[in-house]
């Protein structure tokens, strides 16, 4: 987990107001492979391990199935397409991947420069990925101060109350793009405020403001 993105994260227990701090205990080129993110409010902590950050709020268990795969499971033209309908070029920032899109995490590290990638996804949890690609799962929401996003692509089998958290994230004029939507999806964009650019077969891409 690269040491810029801890700044924007925030206590999946006590919600996006309550941010969290960062006990490395093992850091190389600026990447957190090991290390807790303490919450000052709840006195919870959230460990990180082998670069992978666990940022559920209790009660926790075992690691969920994801939609993210394993590396090399999705197909380099879908990788592509997803950054061209997210439009982010050059610039710093960070572009959040969650659910299936995760697993382009690599090619978007690849790809993107100095903007940060993360990826959120339980199937990242044994990845072995460049270290320009944070690997991340959080429950419930998505653990980020709100407008802090610069771009996102998210998974429709996700629901709708992750859709409205990628809406409050995303920065203004950040794209949300959707992939893998279901019939529910488009209905759920509008009424989170984002306006809807493109809306076809299965992708849905909108944008805030």
């Amino acid at each position: 987990m690269h040491l810029l993105l801890t700044d924007r994260l925030t206590c999946p227990r006590c919600g996006p107001k309550f941010g969290l701090i960062l006990l490395a205990n093992r850091l190389k080129d600026r990447n957190v492979h090991d290390g807790l993110l303490g919450c000052s409010n709840c006195r919870d902590s959230f460990l990180i391990e082998e670069g992978f950050g666990d940022l559920r709020a209790p009660p926790r268990s075992g690691l969920p199935p994801g939609f993210a795969g394993q590396p090399g499971d999705l197909l380099l033209e879908q990788g592509q397409q997803l950054l061209a309908l997210l439009g982010v070029v050059g610039g710093t920032g960070t572009v959040a991947l969650v659910g299936g899109p995760a697993g382009h995490g690599p090619l978007f590290a690849e790809h993107l420069g100095e903007a940060q990638v993360v990826g959120i996804d339980p199937d990242l949890r044994h990845w072995s990925a460049p270290t320009a690609f944070s690997r991340m799962f959080s429950a419930p929401g998505l653990p980020f101060f709100a407008s802090s996003i610069r771009a996102l692509a998210i998974d429709g089998r996700l629901g709708g109350d992750l859709l409205e958290e990628a809406a409050r994230v995303v920065s203004p004029h950040g794209r949300v793009v959707v992939s893998s939507a279901t019939e529910n999806t488009l209905p759920m964009l509008e009424e989170t405020g984002l306006k809807i650019l493109v809306a076809e077969a299965e992708t849905v891409v909108a944008v805030l403001g």
